[in-house]
């Protein structure tokens, strides 16, 4: 006797729209860049809370990311705009090894990234289910709308394929340009370039 198959439902995309209401109803520096870096870097959220500060490479216009999935490192670009918010929140928090840390200077906890984020659904009135996930599968979805190659998003998104070919530069240049911009918020301190930490990798 066969077994019935599992329906597999689709998961909810977010627009555009929805992500940029979604962002900006969040007041806290470091909720927001933690949204806004899954968001627009694509990473799962055990990957976004794997990272430390060396892992931001200013200079290159890279994030490296560890043994993620299928234990494979891999280099995801990031855009001009996600470094200044990385670094508003970096000369904010002063974080030492983990870029988002808990209250004992561990990796921030992934039960309170998912609390802050049903608040800020909730805020706005999102119907959608949405889980830190939903930010990942969104972006996903947006480059791929914007003729990003499938390959590119293949290897962004650190999916393993015999059939990912070389990194294309038309499509590096349109993943760092599918933005949102967001209105600011004030950081707890004064955010100033000449107090920038050599070597922070940020």
């Amino acid at each position: 006797m066969e077994r019935p198959r599992k329906s597999h439902t689709l998961p909810d995309v977010l627009s555009p729209g929805e992500v940029k209401r979604l962002i900006e109803v969040v007041s806290n520096l470091k909720h927001r860049t933690l949204l806004i870096l899954i968001y627009s870097c694509s990473l799962r959220i055990g990957e976004a809370l794997s990272l430390t500060i060396n892992d931001i490479h200013s200079d290159e216009g890279l994030i490296y990311l560890r043994s993620g999935k299928g234990k494979k490192d891999r280099r995801v670009p990031r855009s001009p705009l996600m470094l200044e918010q990385l670094r508003m929140y970096y000369h904010s928090y002063l974080p030492k090894k983990y870029l988002f840390e808990g209250q004992a200077g561990g990796k921030y906890s992934r039960n309170s990234a998912s609390t802050f984020l049903k608040r800020a659904v909730k805020k706005v009135e999102i119907t959608k289910r949405v889980t830190l996930h939903t930010l990942r599968h969104s972006y996903a979805t947006h480059i791929t709308q914007r003729r990003v190659g499938l390959r590119y998003v293949q290897e962004i998104l650190g999916h393993n394929s015999p059939h990912v070919s070389k990194t294309n530069k038309n499509d590096m240049v349109r993943f760092t340009h599918v933005t949102i911009k967001y209105k600011p918020i004030r950081p707890g301190t004064r955010f100033d370039r000449s107090k920038f930490v050599q070597g922070s990798g940020i």
